[in-house]
């Protein structure tokens, strides 16, 4: 310590102080108080940003468990799905395709009736593109023969209908080109029950072989394509290449696009939280402000001691905000430590608040999932603890011109 300049000594020992008399005491108190509330705003500013992210997270791999990197529908094109397999391949990054019949119709089951996306797909491929038929291809997956008629159900799905494997459920689709307006109805087995933890899909998916797909949209071949790349994270430009090489009639996605508005109303959220979390940090860093002015009305003896022994007016600036900013790095550090510690052992914390209070925090048919996740960032939290530092900083200054302008003469006067 003694190395140090004084003027850091100085703010140190001011920092510090919390003996002597009643003033010093409460002077001390406030500043405790002031740490504490920077503390709290950056931890909680922390949890919750860590929260968004991984919701965001939590709901991007349960969706690519789901659904392909990249879709290709060349209907309105006329092209074979193998055509447009042999272009995607001249194309780099691409790991497996897959033909799909993709079929909007209606699920029912004696007086229920529910909307649902029809998937047709060929069981060997199928299971190099979609995790999900991975995990399923040595169950329902297996029983999907052409021909057999038997459908695979998402769990919501299922349980909507009160259907279990072994159950029949009737298709409902639109009539085909040319026939009555009628819609048909087509009778299926259910054949087994998946849950991929993403409400949307489990209450909306259902799975079935490409062969009874095609029957139920009216269609000779396949004209859509599922894409398997090696880094999810490049499909989007990995789809663009891909739609430039293909007629403009020809539809390409990715997923990306899949629940975007989703997506965008999260991270819309994330900036709107961050903003108002950093409002409460501001509002505990500028109670530094109250602290410094009174720790200078009562050191007013102290400065004009320091100023006849000859410190400047910048060197008295510079012990105040040593003092403000040596209080914002404490509160900051301990809000860091505070937030990491709440937001690595959240999935254990909540659970112990639900049990508390009786209450499912996250109903998974709102939320999509229905556990608290929580994925801490480095690019979240830097910005977090810079920014209250920076406004700590910003607290001091003008106590500390205040500081500096103690008249010597008129301070030992009075005092």
């Amino acid at each position: 310590m003694q190395t140090w300049p004084f003027e850091w000594q100085v703010g140190w020992r001011y920092l510090r102080a919390g003996r002597g008399g009643r003033s010093n005491r409460f002077i001390s108190f406030i500043s405790g108080v002031s740490m504490l509330g920077i503390a709290l705003g950056v931890a909680a500013l922390i949890v919750v940003l860590s929260v968004v992210n991984g919701f965001q997270r939590e709901v991007r791999a349960r969706m690519l468990d789901v659904i392909p990197h990249v879709q290709v529908d060349a209907a309105a094109a006329g092209l074979d799905w193998r055509t447009l397999a042999q272009r995607a391949r001249a194309i780099d990054g691409m790991a497996a395709v897959a033909p799909v019949v993709i079929v909007r119709a209606l699920l029912g089951r004696g007086d229920v009736l529910r909307g649902a996306l029809l998937r047709g797909v060929a069981p060997a491929d199928e299971v190099n593109v979609v995790p999900l038929a991975q995990r399923l291809r040595d169950g329902p997956l297996a029983a999907l023969q052409p021909g057999a008629r038997r459908i695979v159900l998402g769990a919501e799905l299922a349980r909507e209908l009160k259907v279990n494997a072994g159950d029949a459920v009737v298709v409902v689709s639109g009539a085909g080109e040319g026939e009555a307006a009628a819609p048909r109805h087509h009778g299926f087995t259910v054949a087994g029950v998946f849950d991929s933890g993403h409400h949307e899909y489990d209450s909306t998916l259902a799975l079935l072989h490409i062969d009874d797909a095609l029957a139920i949209a009216h269609l000779s071949r396949a004209h859509a394509l599922s894409v398997r790349l090696q880094d999810a994270q490049l499909a989007p430009a990995w789809a663009r290449a891909l739609a430039q090489r293909l007629d403009p009639r020809v539809a390409v996605s990715d997923w990306t696009r899949a629940n975007r508005i989703w997506f965008a109303a999260v991270a819309q959220q994330k900036r709107m939280l961050g903003l108002i979390l950093a409002l409460i940090i501001a509002v505990a860093a500028f109670n530094l402000v109250a602290t410094l002015v009174m720790t200078v009305t009562d050191k007013r003896a102290d400065i004009a001691i320091l100023r006849t022994l000859g410190a400047s007016p910048r060197s008295v600036m510079a012990i105040f905000v040593v003092q403000g900013a040596l209080a914002g790095l404490t509160g900051t550090l301990a809000g860091v430590l505070l937030g990491l510690a709440v937001a690595f052992n959240i999935e254990a914390i909540v659970p112990a608040i639900e049990r508390l209070l009786g209450a499912q925090l996250l109903p998974g048919n709102v939320y999509l999932i229905s556990r608290m996740p929580s994925d801490p960032q480095m690019g979240d939290i830097v910005p977090v603890a810079l920014i209250s530092i920076g406004l700590a900083l910003l607290a001091t200054l003008y106590p500390s011109w205040r500081a500096s302008r103690v008249d010597p003469a008129q301070a030992l006067r009075y005092d």
